[in-house]
């Protein structure tokens, strides 16, 4: 599996990282910061035999995809082990997918995943994952207590193996 995501602004990525950090030390799952998993927002998740199919699909879109503002609002539950923020699917991020969508559909011997097709996606950067029932309820009260609304710049977009996280190519957004 391999994931084109994108990437924040300092500000967003830091207040991002410690609500996960903040997560693990209060539930005891360390799964995120013990993979080193960036703060990022998966547009598309791919499975593939090489990343190799992959980088000239996403590689021909540098230099032509902008950066963009996004709100996140919310926090939610992939039942039963992930707690999410989510922003609002605004046009810049509907476009964002559409864009990235075309660049790596019909790619021989690939599929994207029935989760994040652009039309059909559930657009969310990942708090806390693989985490138990009780897990799940003290990972709840850190973002009952800490999460308000803020905003995000879209800075870069990165394809990425995964288990371990792996960056494989990044590059920043046009401004």
């Amino acid at each position: 599996m391999y994931l084109i995501s994108v990437y924040f602004d300092n500000a967003a990525t830091k207040r991002i990282q410690t609500l996960i950090e903040q997560i693990a030390a209060a539930s005891g799952n360390h799964y995120m910061t013990d993979k080193q998993v960036p703060p990022h927002l998966t547009i598309s998740a791919i499975e593939a035999r090489s990343v190799d199919v992959l980088f000239p699909a996403v590689q021909q879109l540098n230099g032509r995809l902008r950066q963009g503002s996004i709100q996140f609002v919310t926090v939610g539950q992939l039942f039963p082990y992930v707690l999410y923020t989510m922003p609002v699917l605004n046009a810049y991020l509907q476009d964002l997918a559409l864009q990235v969508g075309s660049a790596v559909s019909g790619i021989p011997e690939t599929a994207v995943s029935k989760y994040y097709h652009p039309r059909s996606w559930l657009p969310h950067v990942t708090l806390g994952k693989t985490l138990s029932k009780e897990q799940m309820r003290l990972a709840f009260a850190v973002v009952q207590d800490k999460f308000s609304v803020f905003h995000a710049q879209v800075t870069a977009l990165g394809l990425a193996k995964v288990n371990p996280h792996e960056d494989v190519l990044w590059y920043e957004l046009l401004p």
